[in-house]
């Protein structure tokens, strides 16, 4: 899915964070929003396509600039710096990157969770997960790859330390398995599509054996967020309109889902495919259930846990808990006094109520 590379260093990291101008006390009107492609993220190119992102920012009296970054792991770099007010990213990647990097951040909308978009493969002989023991595994490292492999090797009694990782990019992991040296993979649609088609290869687990864990969400800056509620509604009121749209089951929804899969790379039934493996929570009611769920806590709890035992949440973390995680109804995970992740159902309880 989407790879958790350190292109900037924590020092570089400090250095953009400081060199920002305080954010004025005064309303914003105008804001930035990055996005990348992977399915879970389309609407947003089509809500802005479409006109309804811009038929919600004007109903507020606000514009929205959403600007498409190749790089996914700059775009949520950029955010952490200040140069956008929102960004789309993993839950893993939230916590790693700004809130680890002391951007205290908000996720909006929990808008679904990987149901089978992420799987580990073997080649050969190997037919079930147990059969990984002793090899080498290309995925990217540090990534949600990375963990759902560490998670999937707790369900069959084995650790990190009886394999090797190799890291291996996005962009070279299919070229990589199709040569005989490489007999384990792990990675995301549609290089998980393309790899699991080759002969000889068994899928041995995937992200739907551990649902809720590796969400999609968009995420505010905090304080951006709280001065400026205006973003949080417009944000929400489009998703969710563009949402109906998709569900819709008619020819508007066939002509939807055929422009996010144009500009995603594949085609209707490409794009089909990898919903089919995508937990979309299509209805803000839905989604905030699943925010408002005990076990997202259960869920953030491993994650957080994975991070640290990685050094995922910077050199000066010296336990699991030195960033705080907050969810709905005041329940934190980590430092109460260093909340710098939060989950807020205000915005979808808004949408789910009828009240934008």
């Amino acid at each position: 899915m989407r790879p958790l590379l350190r292109i900037l260093s924590l020092a570089l990291l400090g250095v953009m964070l400081s060199a920002q101008q305080p954010a004025a006390a005064a309303e914003k009107t105008s804001f930035k929003v990055a996005w990348s492609i992977y399915v879970g993220w389309m609407p947003w190119d089509y809500a802005q396509q479409s006109g309804i992102l811009k038929k919600w920012a004007d109903k507020y009296g606000i514009k929205i600039e959403l600007t498409q970054i190749n790089d996914y792991v700059e775009s949520i770099n950029q955010y952490t710096a200040g140069t956008y007010d929102a960004c789309v990213m993993t839950n893993m990647d939230m916590l790693t990157i700004p809130s680890a990097g002391g951007v205290d951040s908000t996720a909006l909308i929990v808008g679904d969770y990987s149901n089978g978009n992420d799987g580990v493969m073997l080649k050969g002989a190997g037919k079930k997960l147990a059969d990984i023991k002793g090899q080498s595994v290309n995925l990217v490292e540090l990534s949600v790859s990375h963990y759902l492999l560490a998670r999937g090797l707790d369900t069959v009694g084995l650790k990190e330390r009886d394999i090797k990782v190799v890291n291996t990019s996005d962009a070279d992991i299919v070229a990589a398995f199709a040569t005989p040296a490489v007999t384990a993979a792990v990675t995301w649609k549609p290089q998980l599509s393309t790899m699991t088609a080759m002969p000889g290869t068994t899928l041995v687990f995937d992200s739907s054996k551990i649902p809720g864990e590796i969400l999609d969400l968009m995420v505010v800056n905090s304080k951006t967020l709280k001065e400026n509620p205006k973003l949080g509604r417009a944000l929400v009121g489009a998703w969710y309109e563009t949402l109906s749209v998709m569900s819709a089951k008619d020819a508007k929804a066939t002509a939807a889902l055929t422009a996010m899969a144009k500009a995603s790379g594949t085609d209707l039934k490409g794009f089909n495919e990898q919903l089919a493996t995508t937990y979309l929570y299509a209805s803000p009611a839905a989604a905030v259930g699943a925010t408002s769920s005990p076990g997202l806590v259960t869920k953030m709890d491993m994650v957080r846990k994975f991070s640290f035992s990685h050094g995922l949440l910077g050199a000066g973390a010296k336990t699991v808990d030195d960033v705080g995680i907050e969810f709905p109804g005041g329940k934190t995970l980590g430092d109460p006094k260093n909340i710098k992740m939060r989950f807020d159902t205000t915005y979808m309880k808004l949408a789910a109520d009828g009240k934008l």
